[in-house]
């Protein structure tokens, strides 16, 4: 299991927990299946949930961009790799 792997459990388990799906296991949820509509059936209420929750825990910022946000939503593996490339922005960018 990669680091991506790890991460991309880490937010199926920050999916369930924020958005207190009782019902749901993170084995339920697909790495690559649609969050909203299809797939999970999330809202635009979990949406803003969820980035309030992914901005906490992995410091992430979340732009009132819708085009952008819909690109980043669509999956957890979509999640998993906008949070793994703003670190590295982050850590690029850095603050000494």
């Amino acid at each position: 299991m990669g680091a991506a792997d790890g991460l991309e459990s880490e937010i199926k388990s920050l999916i369930i927990e924020a958005l207190a799906l009782e019902d749901v296991t993170s084995e339920e949820i697909e790495t690559d299946a649609p969050l909203f509509v299809e797939g999970l059936g999330l809202d635009s209420i979990d949406a803003l949930e969820l980035a309030m929750a992914l901005e906490e825990q992995y410091g992430v910022t979340i732009d009132d961009d819708p085009d952008r946000n819909q690109a980043i939503f669509a999956s957890v593996k979509s999640l998993a790799d906008f949070v793994t490339s703003s670190r590295a922005g982050a850590t690029a960018s850095g603050s000494a």
